[in-house]
């Protein structure tokens, strides 16, 4: 069993995923700062000095003036504010993603049609040279076409 396992966790296609969980892992740490960091505070100041990862809902019916004093407090919040950078970080992700695919894409080849250089024996049905009078196979004489 172990000699299966490491012939499968040397497999190429694990290592791959393995650098690309890696990579991937980084990247999102990237994204969630430029987010929280550079994007959420300009939006903020546009929109008037608001912080976003502030915008909660305390659920104990008291009022906190930042999401740090409910969590002190033990108060059960609904922190919309976080959800919106989060999923402000989703569309960057994905868009970039998307950037990534497009260009692997662009650069792919386009496969030009294989030439076809056999067909079948209409008496045998074996595969044999497309310009075969006689099939090799059965020696059936071939109907030109």
């Amino acid at each position: 069993m172990f000699k299966e396992f490491k012939e499968f966790a040397v497999k190429g296609n694990v290592i791959d995923l393995a650098i690309g969980v890696i990579i991937g892992g980084a990247f999102g740490k990237i994204v969630s700062s430029l987010v929280n960091d550079v994007i959420m505070p300009v939006v903020g100041g546009l929109i008037g000095n608001i912080d976003f990862s502030n915008f909660f809902i305390s659920l104990d019916g008291n009022n906190y003036s930042t999401l740090q004093q409910a969590k002190d407090a033990g108060a059960a919040t609904l922190n919309y504010g976080l959800f919106l950078n989060t999923v402000i970080e989703f569309l960057i992700i994905s868009f970039s993603l998307f950037l990534v695919i497009r260009q692997i894409n662009r650069f792919k080849r386009k496969e030009e049609p294989v030439p076809v250089t056999t067909k079948k024996c209409e008496y045998c049905f074996s595969e044999i040279p497309i310009k075969a009078t006689r099939c090799p196979h059965c020696t059936s004489v071939l109907e030109e076409k």
